[in-house]
C-alpha cells in the first residue's frame, strides 16, 4: 500500500492537525515507512505464540470480590469539617 499526497493531507486533516503544502511530501513518505514496518511485522511467523501482556512471567494477586463498607467509617468521618450521626453534613443551599 502507498500513501500519496492528497491522502497524506485527508490524514492530517481528519486528525485536525496543519500541514503545511511543502511538508506533504515528507508526511507521506513518513507513511509509507511506518506501513512498510507494519507489512514487515505481518510476515512474522507467530504460529503457536502465546498472546502477552508482558516480556516476564506475573500472576497479579487477585482478593475475594465481596462487597464491604470497608469497616473504616470514623477514618473517613474524621476529615469531614461536620459530622453528624455518621454522616457527613453538609450546608442547606436551597430555601
Amino acid at each position: 500500500m502507498s500513501i500519496d499526497q492528497s491522502t497524506a493531507a485527508k490524514v492530517a486533516k481528519l486528525a485536525r492537525i496543519r500541514v503545511e503544502e511543502d511538508a506533504l511530501p515528507a508526511l507521506a513518505s513518513e507513511f509509507n515507512n511506518i506501513l512498510g514496518f507494519i507489512e514487515q511485522l505481518n510476515e512474522v511467523d507467530v504460529e503457536g505464540v502465546e498472546p502477552m501482556t508482558s516480556v516476564t512471567p506475573q500472576q497479579l494477586k487477585r482478593r475475594q470480590d465481596v462487597v464491604s463498607d470497608g469497616n473504616q467509617q470514623d477514618k473517613v468521618l474524621s476529615n469531614a469539617p461536620d459530622a453528624r450521626e455518621g454522616f457527613f453534613a453538609v450546608p442547606k443551599v436551597v430555601e
